[in-house]
């Protein structure tokens, strides 16, 4: 039996105090919404159908790389009216799995259970128990321990506000039996709306059987409704990943301080990764790689045997086996270090190749630049490489030396084991094997003194 979700998502949030819709808030490194429709994607083929209502436009522009259906909840008339808006689309032979997309932490494994138990007839609901189930539906059972209904918080007597099984709404059963229980939901309760989870009392009424799977944690059916939930949530997946990589081989100095933003793809042992470093994108990582506080990497591959010294930034690089980075470096998108580079304090690189054993080790900057093996580029250098209106590149060959303060005004080219004398500026082609030089000649003055306050009065 096809497996179709549908996805609740038309909630304003007004909680959130937000101009963003509140499905579209992170966790990790996706919305909500995002983390809901994956963990969708992930027990069914079939292109989840997603309900949305308030801002939808926004949602729908925001999501459009996700492959599903969107169905309009013009009004928002309560849980089982969003999903009469979505039944259309559904396969009547198929189960219909109901989640919500501003629950994030969901397990993929759970819904699998789910749909198995209404795969074999029966009506599949989730609930989970709460110290303070305050707010929540409340699971209310027979003498027999079998479900007979759910009590939402507002029409609950005081005896049914103590139970502490809760209801958290994902459930999966028979499309075909869910229909025809959706057409006779009415909206007299409290609050006036239409509530999915009457289903239950009419699937009881008709003899279907409901059966409970717990969730095992209770933030994996958290949803969010405010800024605090949101951070709860954040650190809730953090420690996930975070348990993730140490049952992997990583040293973390602190799991509490990690911040992974993307995929880590770990090929080998012994990463050690110290405080406050936020991981982005698609991050590949080799063996014996360190890296130091406060640094951020994104999109980039790390060799084996890197260090990445403290406060370093690191966005669409690759970083060749044993070379060393930092601290404060910076390596822009499209720089590609060859093994054993040495990339030092307060260094630059954009768009440029370092070869092998290079070093670049202070206060310098290298953009669109080709840099051959054993190079040394002395503290304060700059590559010149924009002219106001185009880009130019400047190519230092094997071995050359480069001193301090030096300009390097592309096009140019710096030959073979050249050397370039500190505080020059070159504007034309150093030839191989030479040293250049462009100073302004050293002047010293005889009898000179200083003026002082004394003199000019």
């Amino acid at each position: 039996m096809a497996v179709q979700s549908i996805i609740l998502a038309a909630g304003q949030g007004k909680r959130m105090f937000s101009d963003l819709p509140k499905v579209l808030h992170r966790v990790g490194p996706c919305s909500l919404l995002e983390h809901a429709w994956r963990a969708a994607a992930a027990v069914s083929e079939v292109k989840p159908i997603v309900v949305i209502g308030h801002g939808a436009e926004q949602v729908r522009k925001a999501l459009a790389h996700l492959p599903g259906e969107w169905v309009l909840q013009e009004q928002q008339l309560g849980t089982g009216h969003a999903v009469q808006q979505a039944m259309p689309g559904v396969d009547p032979q198929g189960i219909a799995l109901i989640l919500y997309g501003d629950v994030p932490l969901l397990r993929p494994e759970t819904l699998r259970e789910l749909t198995a138990i209404a795969a074999n007839g029966r009506f599949a609901l989730l609930t989970v128990e709460l110290n303070d189930p305050a707010g929540y539906g409340r699971i209310v059972r027979d003498a027999g321990g079998r479900v007979t209904r759910i009590v939402e918080e507002k029409d609950a007597s005081p005896e049914e506000k103590r139970i502490r099984e809760i209801n958290t709404g994902i459930m999966a059963v028979g499309a075909e039996s869910l229909n025809g229980w959706l057409a006779q939901l009415d909206n007299r309760n409290a609050q006036g709306e239409y509530y999915l989870t009457d289903v239950i009392e009419l699937a009881v009424r008709d003899g279907l059987a409901v059966q409970t799977v717990s969730a095992p944690d209770e933030l994996d059916v958290a949803g969010v409704n405010d800024r605090a939930q949101l951070a709860r949530l954040e650190r809730a997946y953090q420690a996930r990943i975070a348990a993730d990589l140490m049952a992997r081989g990583v040293t973390l100095r602190d799991p509490a301080r990690l911040d992974v933003r993307g995929e880590v793809e770990l090929l080998g042992r012994d990463v050690e990764v110290d405080v406050g470093v936020i991981f982005e994108g698609k991050v590949r990582l080799g063996q014996r790689v360190t890296i130091g506080a406060h640094s951020i990497i994104r999109d980039a591959d790390i060799g084996d045997d890197v260090e990445i010294l403290s406060h370093c930034v690191i966005e669409n690089a690759a970083v060749g086996a044993g070379s060393r980075i930092g601290p404060f470096a910076r390596l822009r998108p499209e720089t590609q270090l060859a093994e054993g580079v040495h990339i030092g304090n307060f260094v630059e690189i954009k768009k440029s190749e370092v070869g092998p054993g290079s070093k670049i080790n202070h206060l310098s900057y290298v953009g669109d630049s080709t840099v051959g093996s054993g190079v040394n580029v002395g503290a304060g250098t700059i590559t010149c490489n924009y002219d106001g209106v185009n880009k130019h590149r400047t190519v230092i060959e094997d071995g050359a030396f480069i001193g301090s303060n030096t300009q390097l005004v592309a096009p140019v080219t710096v030959g073979k084991n050249a050397t370039i004398g500190a505080g020059s500026t070159v504007t034309k082609d150093a030839p191989p094997d030479t040293l250049t030089l462009s100073r302004a000649r050293q002047v010293s003055v005889d009898n000179w003194r200083r003026p002082s306050k004394l003199e000019k009065k």
